[in-house]
């Protein structure tokens, strides 16, 4: 039988805990670093690392398996592409675990983990780059300003891949998830508890909310509504 993992389980299930951390891994390798707490940190690293070493290895049936645990295509090919022959002269010790302050409400442990050669550019970016097509200079247009005035308004919240609400406080464009700075917890617009929230910090997907150390609202009985 196999052994069972020592330490307290993430989440409310092991399917649920390996999905955080398949989601964790798929934001290490798109950023290059991301905040969380020390317990996830530690369960990640060891994951982040063999794949790491599988991508080193770059056979098919090492993309595979990689692909069992990350769905997004483009941060396999990142993973294979770059990331692993940038490490094909290292035998190990991929990434870094960096000690913060503990978290605000609970009190939990917070920690920077990242990889040990941060990435140059993270391949979102890169595909942003390669799809938007060169324009020549045209001539300034009258409504030009106020289109500038509305990226303005977009400003980044204090964890990685948030924005802080809007002067009206309502939510920057792409952003739907709720976040809530006192209870680390976070709100989808499926919650029972979405529209009484107010949102204190933005996220655009789960990931980046559970990467800043947040969890989802009614996964335990004392959430805050």
């Amino acid at each position: 039988m196999p052994t069972p993992t020592k330490g307290a389980r993430l989440g409310g299930s092991p399917a649920h805990e390996k999905l955080i951390l398949s989601n964790l891994a798929t934001s290490l390798f798109e950023h290059g670093a991301i905040t969380t707490t020390a317990a996830k940190a530690k369960r990640l690293q060891p994951l982040a690392e063999q794949m790491i070493t599988k991508a080193k290895r770059g056979d098919l049936n090492s993309r595979r398996q990689v692909m069992k645990r990350i769905k997004d295509k483009s941060v396999v090919h990142v993973l294979f592409t770059e990331i692993g022959e940038r490490y094909a002269d290292r035998p190990g010790g991929y990434t870094r675990i960096t000690k913060l302050g503990p978290r605000k409400g609970d009190n939990a442990p917070m920690v920077k983990i990242e990889l040990v050669e941060a990435l140059a550019d993270s391949p979102k970016a890169k595909k942003t780059a390669k799809k938007a097509p060169a324009k020549k200079a045209a001539a300034p247009k009258a409504d030009e300003p106020k289109a500038e005035e509305k990226v303005q308004d977009v400003v980044a919240g204090k964890f990685d891949n948030s924005a802080a609400p809007l002067e009206d406080g309502s939510a920057p464009e792409g952003f739907t998830i709720k976040g809530n700075e006192n209870s680390m917890k976070y709100h989808t617009t499926e919650s029972p508890w979405y529209d009484q929230t107010v949102a204190e910090v933005w996220f655009k997907t789960e990931a980046d909310a559970e990467a800043a150390g947040f969890a989802k609202a009614g996964e335990t009985e004392d959430d805050d509504k």
